[in-house]
């Protein structure tokens, strides 16, 4: 796809005391490579993503054998009586020793369950599928983020450059002026208003690196760098508009946006829990085995040693038949949940279309003007440059100067803010159908 650009050279200008050498050189490559690494909503999600690979486990589901080994041993102190028919026989004792150990490993896996194990399965896989999805919608937003940031520096310095060039003018008129007054062909009025008009554009400067120090600092807390403002020098210096992009094949790109495919996907996942909760009340078959050993010792009685030893295998089965109504309320709460999250997705569809088509104007609108823009700043600097001659050779005057220099900085400012409101129309259109790419 042939992409035709716009583009404005950066006017770089150094604060005084700054130096260059010792600035991180930055481009939207790097900051977007850091943010990237660094960003903590990104951790976050990619834990959440961690957590939903762990939990797609057959043994998370259920499906796998739980066994358990159990063992106990009592010592008892107790008194005997004993009593027969001859009563010779009959026998008292005190403080008899007595000794019982149970010992036993039970194994049991469930073998039906109204196939709720085969659909929690589904369900933890679809988790993690959702969760892998939202680490890309959550990925395309920071890069949104750091480009629409990154590019408002870019914004803010051109327009520092184009002030420059206003105060370039304004302290070469006044060296005419000075110039003028030496030779008695200028008035004292004039060298005041220059005066004036160089110190306001001077604060003006200060204001516009007041705006860019603080257009940095935002591009550093989305990139989680703890750094100053002033210790970093962003490289990329142009803004380059793409200007072929087209409607139907943005909306229709839509439907690959990582935030839509997870609502959609929520909608299986509450599907899922639908089945799972009518599971419930199904009977549920469960398969026992194991082995145990019992033994008991006493010091006196009939039984002087008993012990009983051995595997086992069993069956359980377990029929719902009442309780109180809350599956089936379970059962219908899922449902109603079900159609929540279909809601949602076609909530999402619409304010998504909604939204590519309101910035697909904004973007198509600006590109339409950016030629006539162009000429635009063009002209004004030609016309400043034309009436800063025609000043020095006493051919204009002072308002005609002022004039043209405030119809240079509208251009400026009305040029650098269209080819801003372009790129970031165009920043969003991507990530909104799924092609932002660095």
């Amino acid at each position: 796809m042939q992409k035709i650009f716009s583009s404005i050279l950066v006017v770089v200008l150094l604060v005084q005391g700054v130096h260059v050498n010792a600035q991180q050189k930055i481009s939207l490559k790097d900051a977007i490579d850091v943010a990237l690494k660094n960003n903590y909503d990104i951790r976050l999600v990619q834990n959440n993503a961690a957590i939903a690979k762990n939990n797609n486990d057959y043994g998370v589901a259920g499906a796998l054998p739980t066994v358990s080994a159990t063992g106990n041993e009592n010592k008892t102190s107790s008194t005997l009586e004993q009593q027969y028919t001859d009563p010779s026989r009959n026998t008292t004792k005190s403080g008899v020793d007595g000794t019982t150990v149970t010992a036993g490993l039970t194994a049991s896996v469930v073998l039906f369950n109204g196939y709720r194990i085969q659909t929690t399965k589904e369900r933890l896989a679809a988790l993690e599928n959702q969760t892998n999805t939202l680490l890309k919608a959550q990925i395309q937003n920071t890069i949104a983020t750091v480009m629409q940031q990154y590019y408002n520096i870019v914004r803010q310095q051109v327009y520092l450059g184009t002030i420059q060039k206003s105060i370039d003018a304004s302290q070469q008129r006044l060296d005419i002026v000075v110039a003028k007054q030496k030779i008695g062909v200028a008035n004292e009025a004039d060298f005041l208003q220059s005066s004036l008009d160089l110190n306001a554009l001077i604060q003006a400067k200060e204001n516009q690196l007041l705006v860019i120090n603080q257009a940095k600092e935002d591009l550093l807390n989305t990139m989680a760098v703890l750094s100053k403002a002033e210790d970093n020098e962003f490289t990329d210096t142009s803004l380059l508009v793409d200007k072929t992009l087209v409607y139907n094949d943005i909306q229709e790109k839509c439907f690959q946006n990582p935030a839509l495919q997870s609502a959609n996907q929520q909608i299986k996942i509450n599907q899922l829990i639908e089945k799972e909760t009518r599971a419930l009340m199904y009977p549920t078959l469960r398969a026992n085995t194991g082995y145990n050993f019992n033994s008991s010792k006493s010091a006196a009685g009939f039984s002087l040693l008993n012990e009983t030893y051995g595997p086992y295998v069993g069956l359980n089965l377990s029929i719902p038949i009442y309780a109180g109504g809350a599956s089936k309320k379970n059962y219908k709460n899922a449902k109603i949940n079900t159609e929540s999250a279909n809601w949602q997705y076609h909530s999402m569809l619409e304010d998504m279309f909604t939204n590519t088509a309101k910035t697909f104007q904004s973007y198509q609108t600006s590109v339409k003007q950016l030629s006539t823009e162009e000429q635009n700043y063009q002209m004004s600097q030609a016309l400043l440059n034309l009436v800063m001659q025609k000043f020095q050779l006493g051919q204009a005057t002072i308002v005609d100067v002022k004039q043209a220099q405030q119809s240079f900085e509208t251009a400026g400012f009305r040029l650098v803010s269209l080819l801003y409101t372009a790129k970031i129309a165009e920043v969003e259109l991507k990530r909104l159908s799924n092609q932002l790419a660095f």
